[in-house]
């Protein structure tokens, strides 16, 4: 296995183990099965567990792991906060001393503020007081380092980097989303700020794998150097200085071994030409599937009435091209879980994005198509309750 090193100097492997697809039986983890896999990782360097509150079962799930097979000291234990779920700071304690009791442990390696989404919800949440909470957590050894995790827009990624001293962040980052989300600039600039990077989606929730277009799928099967997908993202992501570990969510033993195998195998430097070939025409057929051909630049940012406009159009065309589900989960994390929402339905049409698009993209008509299919009935229910109940 090989490592980075996190703020402290800390050696985290470059592979951590992301606990949210646990193997389900009616419902419940398969615990015997999780286990095992979750043990051939740490057997193998694995040492960056990441679970969260709000993943069924999972917290319960890793502690009773780590106790069977006494092995807490051996790894780095990271969950999250889900801060859009409490109204007060004996709300935020409840919630911690909770996680602690299900993760069978009295300290947090790495604890995130999740979701964290723009300044407005880091200001109520410094309002509450959760500035004084994290430092008494610290002082106290209940926590070790503080971060948060981000879905949106890369100009507000680099205001939260700059909001508080970070310990860590964590950020969707995969070869589609390299110009969007945190992207690239994201990426570079938490690392420039001294912060690790910790990767999750780096197959976009597996769909850089099972739902990529066929014509995409046919260039693996003619591949001569007989690369997969999974393992030509993955390089992808190691290639790169910035980036410190790549979670992944693995839930099989042979996912386990050929992703330990990768890890094993790859680093700063990795990155053939042909490999950088065969990403350009594997991005290149998933566009041609496309419905708006934005490249997330973000020049028709920002929009006087706060529509995320690039984000819109990145699940609009996942629609289409990783499932209808996917494109629009993907788009109420982006929009609606904010205190100043995104919808693309808040356009008034002014005009000012068209002005300032390399593209030439109609924004004004793509944007009402898109509100059309993204904003159904569910997620107008969602946003109204996000609203009302304040998850943002």
């Amino acid at each position: 296995m090989q490592y980075r090193k996190d703020k402290n100097g800390n050696d985290i492997s470059v592979l951590g183990y992301g606990c949210m697809r646990f193997t389900k039986e009616s419902g419940h983890v398969d615990l015997d099965k999780a286990e095992r896999e979750v043990m051939a990782a740490i057997d193998a360097g694995v040492n960056y567990l990441d679970t969260a509150y709000v993943y069924a079962g999972n917290e319960a799930a890793v502690g009773e792991i780590l106790a069977r097979n006494h092995c807490r000291e051996k790894i780095y234990l990271a969950t999250k906060l889900p801060h859009y779920l409490i109204k007060s700071m004996d709300g935020v304690e409840k919630m911690f001393q909770e996680e602690l009791r299900r993760l069978k442990t009295d300290y947090i390696d790495y604890y995130l503020m999740h979701m964290l989404t723009d300044i407005p919800t880091w200001e109520k949440l410094k309002v509450l007081g959760m500035e004084d909470w994290i430092r008494e957590k610290k002082a106290s050894g209940q926590i070790r380092n503080i971060g948060f995790s981000y879905h949106g827009r890369s100009d507000m990624f680099k205001r939260l980097v700059d909001a508080y001293d970070w310990d860590f962040c964590q950020i969707q980052y995969n070869y589609m989303d390299e110009h969007s989300q945190a992207g690239v600039d994201g990426l570079r600039h938490a690392h420039a700020k001294g912060l690790p990077v910790i990767i999750m989606e780096p197959l976009r929730g597996g769909r850089l794998v099972n739902l990529l277009p066929e014509s995409a799928k046919e260039l693996f099967r003619n591949d001569g150097e007989g690369r997969t997908p999974a393992k030509l993202a993955l390089k992808w992501l190691y290639d790169q200085p910035e980036v410190t570990c790549v979670l992944s969510g693995m839930n099989s033993m042979e996912m386990v071994e050929q992703n330990i195998k990768t890890a094993c195998e790859n680093g700063v430097g990795c990155m053939t030409d042909s490999d950088r070939a065969l990403v350009a025409r594997v991005k290149e057929e998933i566009e041609r599937h496309v419905k708006v051909g934005c490249t997330g630049c973000g020049y028709c940012m920002p929009c006087p009435r706060g529509v995320d406009i690039p984000g819109t159009f990145r699940c609009y065309n996942a629609m289409y091209s990783e499932g209808k589900k996917s494109g629009r989960r993907d788009y109420l994390q982006c929009t609606a879980f904010r205190k100043d929402t995104g919808s693309a339905s808040q356009c008034v049409g002014c005009g000012k994005c068209e002005a300032h698009c390399p593209q030439h993209i109609e924004i004004r008509r793509e944007l009402k198509t898109a509100a059309g299919e993204l904003e159904d009935f569910k997620y107008k229910a969602m946003k109204t309750a996000i609203k009302v109940l304040k998850l943002w």
